[in-house]
């Protein structure tokens, strides 16, 4: 993996800013901090929708086909071998979670599952809350019945 690398016009150092600079910059912090176009949930807010048995569901955002949700497991829930229309990421939170037999991530892991591919079978022996960003959800992609 490539780490990120900060463009080198950030690692010199500035000196004090011009007058009309200082200006702009407050002036456009100003505009930047009165946008009342950004999206906030606070972590009591929104609704929890049962989604499979033991795995409940809240939408963040739902924008041109693309789902931002938490999936919160129960012990010992999973979600069925499935594939994606949309490349889907993946954070987890809280807990541990199981990516078939191959995968075990806790909390801070990223995950990704690539649009197409087939994606194993999604468990939890202990309970988890993940952050997930892709498709809307379709049955025909689960690959099997739920229990």
């Amino acid at each position: 993996m490539t780490p990120l690398h900060r463009p080198t016009h950030c690692l010199r150092s500035n000196p004090a800013p011009s007058p009309a600079s200082a200006i702009r910059h407050r002036l456009l912090e100003r505009i930047a901090d009165a946008d009342t176009t950004h999206l906030t949930i606070d972590p009591d807010d929104g609704e929890w929708s049962p989604y499979l048995e033991g795995v409940s569901i809240k939408v963040l955002r739902l924008h041109q086909g693309v789902l931002s949700c938490l999936l919160r497991f129960s012990p010992g829930a999973r979600l069925p071998a499935h594939r994606h229309r949309l490349d889907e990421e993946c954070i987890v939170l809280e807990g541990c979670l199981r990516v078939g037999s191959q995968s075990e991530m806790g909390p801070g892991s990223y995950h990704l599952a690539h649009a197409g591919a087939l994606h194993a079978t999604i468990s939890s022996s202990s309970g988890a809350i993940i952050f997930l960003r892709g498709a809307v959800p379709e049955c025909e992609q689960t690959l099997e019945s739920p229990p």
